[in-house]
């Protein structure tokens, strides 16, 4: 009949100019990476946490680096800058920075940070060791140095694994929210989106303010939402008081 004609003209796309297509095979890094994915949402119990903070002292701060005439301290971002407080705030929330192994959480003490970094191959997440115990500077400087690593095919593999808690950050991309997907065995992964102004009433008065969006993912298996939700209010308390954070 009619719909049986119907289905059969849209169920055969090779009909169509637009069938044409370009065959990409899979590559190393990619085929780790699917492997991964699908591992990960299949073998873990994945919970997102969604929250946003102002960013409004994180911004000035980055524009009083960029006035200085120090090249290392005119090159840290935002992104360095989040980096940092996470290792801070784990330490506030410690079975975050963990894995979940055997059905047994194995909290680490020392926080090897992981952090997204796109390739032309692909993504790879190379990890900044005892990243707790480093300055901002020093932060930093390690994180470009692994990108470059990363960008370059240079990287050691080594610096790809032992990370106990991952950062990935959307947010240049103009991505508002999303969904990490935690790197098993880690119990969570922090994700980072873009600046939206928002309003908001202080005293008497509304102000604009930018806001910048967090989403963390944590393994519900072994991390519950209460102390998932006090990291990110311990982060959240730290990156709105940079400065503050940078004189303990």
């Amino acid at each position: 009949g009619e719909a049986e004609a119907a289905f059969q003209t849209t169920d055969r796309p090779e009909r169509s100019a637009e069938a044409a297509y370009e065959t990409v095979p899979f590559n190393r890094v990619r085929k780790i990476i699917s492997d991964n994915m699908v591992h990960s949402l299949q073998s873990t119990a994945q919970l997102t946490l969604n929250s946003s903070f102002d960013a409004t002292q994180l911004l000035d701060y980055r524009k009083k680096l960029k006035a200085t005439e120090d090249a290392q301290m005119v090159s840290i971002s935002i992104n360095d800058m989040i980096l940092f407080a996470v290792s801070k705030a784990l330490q506030e929330e410690p079975t975050l920075n963990s894995h979940i192994v055997d059905d047994e959480l194995r909290i680490f003490k020392q926080v090897n940070l992981g952090f997204a970094c796109d390739t032309d191959k692909g993504l790879m997440v190379p990890t900044i060791e005892a990243s707790n115990k480093k300055t901002l500077m020093e932060v930093s400087a390690e994180a470009k140095e692994l990108v470059k690593d990363c960008q370059s095919g240079k990287i050691d593999p080594s610096k790809l694994q032992g990370a106990t808690f991952t950062v990935t950050n959307l947010g240049s991309l103009q991505i508002e929210s999303f969904t990490p997907i935690i790197n098993p065995p880690q119990s969570a992964i922090l994700g980072v989106g873009s600046i939206e102004y928002k309003i908001k009433k202080e005293e008497k008065e509304y102000r604009y303010y930018p806001a910048m969006s967090l989403s963390m993912t944590i393994d519900h298996r072994g991390i519950d939402g209460a102390p998932g939700a006090r990291f990110m209010k311990h982060l959240i308390k730290q990156l709105e008081q940079f400065e503050l954070l940078l004189a303990k």
